[in-house]
């Protein structure tokens, strides 16, 4: 019994940890958002919007290496630390809503023949 109640424990704190940015599917956004955009207009807000997702990403991935921290550190010695893993909540809804504008971006470019794609997401 008293396994079973650490393993729900352990299992409740992983859960409230942030998750990385790779790991975040992208939100929906629709590509007629950029249809009356010329292809270098579009390639403009291509750098605009990569630019963005990388520090969406970066600023995602340190809550999540900084919950992985809190967490490691609270079940080994100090479980009060725990209450403050920040989990997934504005940052991972900017890094999914970015995603979603690069994929919006990437099939406005494909209609109107601009090649633009981005190497990761």
């Amino acid at each position: 019994m008293k396994n079973i109640l650490m393993l729900v424990v352990f299992l409740s704190v992983v859960a409230g940890c942030a998750s990385r940015s790779s790991n975040i599917s992208a939100s929906y956004v629709s590509p007629s958002a950029y249809s009356s955009l010329s292809c270098a207009a579009l390639k403009e807000e291509a750098v605009r919007v990569s630019y963005s997702a990388a520090a969406a990403a970066g600023r995602q991935d340190s809550a999540a290496t900084g919950d992985a921290v809190k967490t490691g550190v609270g079940l080994v010695l100090f479980w009060p630390v725990l209450f403050f893993n920040e989990g997934n909540g504005a940052k991972a809804a900017d890094v999914a809503r970015l995603k979603g504008e690069m994929q919006a971006l990437e099939v406005a470019a494909a209609q109107k023949n601009c090649n633009i794609t981005f190497r990761s997401r």
